[in-house]
């Protein structure tokens, strides 16, 4: 067990999700976030079911950032329940979890 995390999220635009994506990594919440762009989103939303293209958001980080990175994605957030995520990452590549490690120091 690490204490490296995979948060997701998604959003409605290419234009957002870059801004959260550079935000975070500018300020060090996270080494890496990859957008994956025009994924097709099916859910339901106050009891309809509805369907949308989306960004969604890999973003790499630590545990001990996670809270940070959850308030950063709701305050840059347009949705008014934006997605996020935390998936724990049980092992890795040490090089590569060390470099997540320096890159959000």
């Amino acid at each position: 067990m690490t204490d490296k995390r995979l948060v997701l999220t998604t959003c409605g635009s290419e234009e957002e999700a870059e801004r959260i994506a550079q935000y975070l990594v500018e300020n060090r919440l996270a080494a890496c976030v990859n957008v994956i762009p025009q994924i097709k989103s099916i859910y339901r939303w106050q009891d309809k079911v509805e369907s949308a293209r989306e960004w969604l958001l890999v973003v790499k980080t630590t545990s001990k950032n996670f809270d940070q990175v959850r308030d950063a994605i709701r305050g840059l957030h347009s949705y008014e329940v934006p997605e996020c995520i935390s998936l724990m990452i049980d092992d890795g590549s040490a090089t590569y979890l060390e470099w997540i490690d320096d890159s959000t120091k």
